[in-house]
């Protein structure tokens, strides 16, 4: 089991750097890639800082390369010598200490919307991120199914319809998971089996549709075969609750009481745990010590 954190290392502290709109219309291309180079550069600062630390899971900001969907980016980032030098060294660190390196594109990345240029868009921030993961050897892209729109069945079908188009290179990324108000377990293990598509478990989110320990177990099970085709093990994400165990917001740090009823659900399948608490890898750095 790797426990990793994501995006921001509150140590260091982590800078990524970005902009307005408004800037990058003024300063142009050669200042974005003034800002992806100190990003990337960035990334591999946290990597290093990871591996020292005996961390080898770590989810990659979305932000790495400010307003790269955008239609006003006229700079192609990703066959940028300068950048891919700084790639080629974060895929080193990758390949010689095995880290496991993950994306998880934001809430306005949805491909079950029956508006086109939401797909569109989405379907546009999916080709970044995966663009991202070929360049550091990254294994997972998690996202949601998305809203409801009305009609959940007809949600759901949008969202397994839409995945059947996606290109190989995404797909071979994707993961689904669970949410905590409208998609549970059970939803997401439905488009599974309709499509494919293999799932990231979060306990906190199903806890919050009040699941009970003994269900949380079989659902789990459910999950981790639809790994089974993959080089690699599942991906689970755990978090508190701030107030309680169905309080959808996250608390800064993971309870130690939360950890080992996640312990439990996994039982003997092996999976790397992703921390979603607001102290990143302070959170991580508690737990483990509390462990």
């Amino acid at each position: 089991m790797k426990l990793g954190y994501a995006c921001l290392n509150l140590t260091m502290p982590t800078k990524f750097r970005t902009c307005r709109l408004q800037t990058l219309e003024t300063k142009g291309m050669t200042y974005m890639k003034e800002l992806a180079l100190h990003n990337v550069t960035e990334l591999k600062k946290v990597l290093e800082w990871n591996i020292e630390h005996g961390i080898y899971f770590f989810r990659i900001t979305s932000d790495l390369i400010p307003f790269a969907t955008h239609e006003k980016m006229m700079w192609d980032w990703a066959k940028d010598d300068d950048v891919l030098e700084i790639f080629h060294d974060i895929k080193a660190l990758q390949a010689k200490h095995q880290l496991r390196l993950t994306v998880h594109p934001g809430q306005y990345t949805i491909i079950n919307s029956p508006r086109r240029i939401v797909v569109d868009n989405a379907l546009k921030d999916l080709d970044y991120h995966a663009k991202v993961l070929q360049l550091v050897n990254g294994t997972d892209m998690i996202i949601h199914t998305g809203g409801l729109y009305g009609d959940k069945e007809q949600a759901m079908i949008r969202f397994e319809q839409k995945y059947r188009q996606l290109s190989k290179q995404i797909k071979s990324y994707l993961r689904l998971e669970n949410d905590d108000k409208i998609f549970s377990t059970k939803d997401v293990l439905a488009i599974h089996k309709r499509c494919g598509v293999p799932i990231c478990f979060d306990i906190h989110h199903e806890r919050c549709f009040g699941t009970e320990e003994k269900e949380l177990k079989e659902l789990f099970l459910k999950v981790s075969k639809t790994w089974q085709e993959l080089d690699f093990i599942p991906k689970v994400h755990i978090s508190s609750g701030k107030s309680s165990s169905i309080d959808r917001s996250h608390a800064d740090f993971i309870h130690l009481a939360d950890f080992q009823i996640l312990q439990r659900v996994l039982a003997n399948v092996d999976a790397d745990v992703m921390i979603e608490a607001k102290a990143k890898d302070q959170a991580l750095t508690e737990l483990r010590q509390q462990l």
